[in-house]
């Protein structure tokens, strides 16, 4: 009776990713899957409607602050993509000149800051996919049949997460530090060594593969790359991505060099500790005050009242959809929560690790499994990430500080899992939306959902090291990031054990 009675639990769960994995959106899939969720707590648990109700609140207001953050990281996002702060990076990357053979290396790192800067990937990889794609058919007009268009095209996905995973700005990263109930500052500090190692690994791949394949050396002018991307691809992100379009602009008409300072800015105040909504602060109104003198921004005849609507806009942005979905599915977690339908997985993991490494990184699994399964990151996130939670909470033993480093690597697994994870997984949505942007603005060449994950070495290091650095405990020799070894912290069964 108790096993039919867990996987009639289970059901609200498997209603959810079925709805995600058949296309329905999250707006919808949530709310059905709450409802459902509330049925199966009526009649297993006997929890009354008010019982769900206040359950659902209570997960609500665990992610409050990171909705704030949010709102703020979108308008600071609307600001960068709108006055410069995107496309300055795009053109400084330019100036050093491109080959065949660094195409990808410069396109994946090109992503990675514009990424941070913005707190897209997918802004970023509709921004920069024009650029690359057409830019690397230019320095190498068989790039199909010598490898040079996948390479490239792996390493612009790639790194257009690196920001999701790390920026203070990504939506992924405040919801995901918020569930676990870290700050989003010490989440960017904590991994930031980390993620940046990985990158650099990331680039010497992608460079070796270059060689390794004999793509060209020589240098072309690309100064004409934009007059090469097609009407046609240009009107699709119009209408798909029109913040793209923005940025594509000011790197064909130019921008002034010094409007990637708020940029600058934003980073070194995160890497010193200051607060998240100062940081976000400093960036939105540097990006307005450097935008003047550059042309990108105005004081006078409305200039300031549009820069004010650009901020606005932002705010909307983010609770039009996002804001949203993550309420409803954080209720939904708080209702599974509440009828404590992810016992047995839990108590399966517990079982199976016979140390908090070995149970952290059973936790690091569990997201990247419940992201396959969700094949939607921000619904893997706002599920699995409670059951972690619950998981380390429950069953390990340790001081405030240890817990709290304990807290941070979750939000680290359950971001890096979603985001690099997605570009390991053929049906993920990501991986939809990337080849649809891909096929529209180069439409040579017919990518497949596959073609993402063939060279996308910046998701295959940072999914790998970081479940092998937090097995084997080599986070040690990583600043910031190493997990409180035992007897610091250890497994409560461990401590029962010892103690009879």
């Amino acid at each position: 009776m108790n096993t039919l009675k867990s996987a009639v639990k289970f059901l609200p769960v498997i209603l959810l990713a079925g709805m995600m994995i058949s296309g329905q959106d999250a707006l919808i899939a949530a709310p059905i899957s709450v409802i459902a969720a509330v049925i199966v707590a009526k009649f297993t648990e006997k929890l009354s409607f008010q019982d769900c109700l206040d359950a659902s609140i209570k997960s609500v207001t665990n992610i409050i602050v990171a909705l704030f953050i949010l709102m703020f990281a979108y308008a600071m996002a609307s600001a960068f993509m709108k006055t410069g702060v995107g496309a300055s990076v795009v053109n400084i990357a330019l100036m050093l000149g491109i080959t065949a053979q660094t195409t990808a290396v410069i396109g994946l790192l090109v992503t990675a800051t514009l990424s941070v800067a913005t707190g897209t990937s997918w802004g970023t990889f509709a921004a920069c996919a024009p650029i690359f794609l057409w830019l690397v058919h230019i320095v190498d007009p068989g790039c199909a049949e010598s490898g040079s268009l996948l390479l490239t095209t792996c390493a612009i996905a790639g790194g257009a997460c690196f920001g999701d995973n790390i920026g203070l700005i990504s939506d992924t990263t405040i919801v995901s530090s918020g569930i676990q109930g870290v700050q989003v500052i010490d989440r960017v500090r904590s991994q930031g060594v980390w993620s940046a190692g990985c990158l650099l690994l990331a680039a010497i791949t992608t460079w070796i593969a270059g060689v390794v394949m004999g793509l060209s050396t020589d240098s072309v002018d690309t100064s004409g790359v934009m007059a090469s991307v097609p009407q046609s691809a240009l009107d699709y992100l119009a209408e798909e991505r029109p913040e793209a379009i923005d940025l594509l602009d000011q790197v064909e008409n130019g921008v002034a060099v010094y409007m990637i300072i708020p940029l600058i800015l934003v980073v070194a105040l995160a890497v010193i500790g200051v607060n998240t909504f100062a940081c976000i602060g400093s960036g939105i109104v540097s990006s307005y005050l450097l935008g003047i003198p550059a042309g990108t921004t105005g004081f006078t005849d409305g200039g300031l009242q549009d820069f004010l609507n650009l901020c606005m806009d932002g705010f909307a942005s983010a609770g039009s959809w996002v804001i949203v979905m993550m309420m409803w599915v954080a209720a939904f977690g708080g209702i599974m929560g509440r009828m404590r339908a992810f016992d047995p997985l839990s108590k399966l993991i517990v079982r199976v690790s016979h140390n908090v490494r070995q149970l952290m990184f059973c936790n690091g699994c569990l997201s990247l499994a419940g992201n396959a399964i969700l094949a939607d990151e921000m619904a893997q996130i706002v599920t699995v990430g409670p059951i972690i939670k619950e998981i380390s909470e429950e069953n390990i033993e340790a001081n405030e500080e240890d817990m709290y480093k304990i807290r941070l690597r979750n939000a680290t697994f359950g971001d890096a899992m979603g985001v690099f994870g997605s570009q390991l997984i053929p049906w993920h949505v990501y991986l939809f939306f990337y080849a649809g942007i891909a096929v529209n603005v180069y439409p040579l060449f017919e990518f497949a959902n596959t073609d993402f994950i063939r060279y996308n070495f910046m998701a295959m290091i940072a999914v790998s090291t970081l479940l092998l650095v937090t097995v084997t405990g080599l986070d040690k020799y990583i600043p910031l990031f190493r997990l409180p070894r035992e007897p610091e912290v250890r497994l409560k069964k461990n401590s029962c054990s010892k103690a009879s």
